[in-house]
């Protein structure tokens, strides 16, 4: 983005008029957001227990967060949309789309206990092969 200041620059040669000043504006990539026009671009990370139970869980937006409810039975990589929550247009009050990526995060390192709990959970959805639960079915 470029701005342009009539005749704030540096004065004229030999008396001429002053020139334009010149502001070149540039924003630095973010480690949370994807930018994409308007549009904001993100990645929440869900429980395992969130994603299949549903769960009220912090967005990040530009302003800090806000709260969003995620359905039972979140699937990783549901799509969600936060209208208003973008880039605010120049010169308007309209505002871009905030949309974040539901990403289920699988823990690691379970201890015997929740290993149990696993074991149980899977145990009564049908067992080990996904196909036969009906959980699991479209």
């Amino acid at each position: 983005e470029r701005i342009a200041l009539r005749g704030q620059g540096c004065d004229g040669r030999n008396g001429g008029p002053a020139g334009d000043l010149i502001i070149t504006v540039s924003v630095r990539p973010s480690s949370t957001f994807r930018r994409d026009g308007y549009n904001l671009y993100c990645e929440v990370p869900l429980t395992v227990a969130e994603a299949t139970l549903g769960a009220e869980i912090d967005v990040p937006t530009l302003e800090g967060t806000t709260k969003y409810t995620v359905p039972e039975g979140t699937q990783p990589g549901a799509v969600f949309t936060l209208r208003g929550k973008g880039v605010p247009y120049v010169n308007s009050s309209r505002r871009g789309d905030l949309i974040f990526t539901a990403s289920v995060k699988i823990p690691k390192g379970l201890n015997e206990k929740q290993k149990a709990a696993m074991r149980a959970f899977d145990e009564a959805c049908g067992g080990s092969n996904a196909k036969k639960s009906k959980f699991f079915k479209k």
